[in-house]
């Protein structure tokens, strides 16, 4: 299957700190990607990388099939909504349009127009006014408008209201039904993960904890309960990616590589749980019982 983002090794350092280190990975084409991790993990790091704000520090990074931002070409293929709406408070809703359709040589004006009227902007508003869910979605249509081919959303709701969030995220399902677009959308909101995102990757640590289909990692991974043990008692064939005990029992979240013993009562695990579990065991490495493989997909 084609990639829209492909990395090998890619690192980005300021001075001695590593922002991103060692991430390797392939997102697919065609899916809505949930890139999902703690405060200071790589997130926007990567977006920018991939968008050629930033150039990296180590490695490789291949966005839709060439290094990004290469030309203007590759720039009108890829769409990028920052934390901060891209918007200028002087200009109107109207004047962002007109610069849109300046600079894209595949801008939707009727795309554009349309979404402006369903969100009832006021054209001549200038955006300074306006709320900051209304920046998110004017920067949305814009991201939109441009008919890229990815579009990478970096953390676009996390200063909205519930209402507005939701908003936002009704027009990002919009789009993938309406176009071919492949979307990573970053966020450290489960729920909205969950919402919208049939892929998944967790960042943390600076590093790539875990990457895959949702579905595929929700149903290969269980919560395991039984008598409390240490790590040498842990269940064979199961990778333990986090435990937690009382004085009788223990209760591991585990990736399943085989059948599971008889001693132990399976659960589910919620996509939450599945999180909060790579993000807890990159925090806190320990030793224990693993599955000799590999964590990312």
């Amino acid at each position: 299957m084609t990639a829209v983002l492909e990395a090998t090794d890619l690192g980005k350092r300021y001075r001695r700190k590593w922002a991103l280190s060692d991430c390797t990975l392939s997102i697919p084409q065609g899916h809505v990607v949930g890139l999902v991790g703690p405060n200071g993990s790589g997130k926007s790091t990567l977006l920018n990388l991939a968008a050629g704000l930033l150039a990296p520090s180590a490695g490789r990074l291949d966005v839709l099939g060439g290094p990004p931002a290469r030309d203007a070409a590759a720039l009108g293929r890829v769409g990028f909504v920052a934390q901060e709406p891209p918007v200028y408070s002087a200009f109107s809703v109207r004047d962002h349009l007109r610069f849109g359709a300046h600079l894209n040589p595949r801008w939707d004006a009727e795309l554009a127009k349309n979404r402006v009227e369903d969100l009832g902007l006021d054209l001549s508003q200038r955006t300074g006014k306006l709320s900051g869910g209304q920046r998110a979605q004017l920067a949305l249509t814009l991201a939109i408008a441009k008919r890229p081919e990815l579009l990478l959303l970096d953390e676009p709701v996390a200063s909205l209201d519930p209402l507005a969030r939701r908003e936002f995220l009704q027009i990002l399902m919009e789009t993938v039904a309406d176009q071919e677009v492949s979307i990573v959308l970053s966020s450290h909101l489960v729920s909205d993960i969950e919402r919208v995102c049939d892929y998944l990757i967790v960042l943390a640590d600076s590093r790539v904890q875990l990457a895959g289909d949702v579905d595929d990692l929700v149903s290969s991974h269980h919560r395991l309960i039984g008598a409390r043990c240490d790590p040498a008692g842990y269940p064979a064939n199961q990778e333990v990616i986090d435990a937690s005990h009382t004085d009788r029992q223990s209760s591991l979240i585990v990736w399943s590589h085989g059948p599971v013993e008889e001693a132990w009562t399976i659960e589910p695990v919620s996509l939450e749980d599945l999180v909060l579990a790579y993000m807890a065991r990159a925090k806190h490495p320990r030793s224990g019982h693993h599955f000799d493989g590999e964590v990312t997909t």
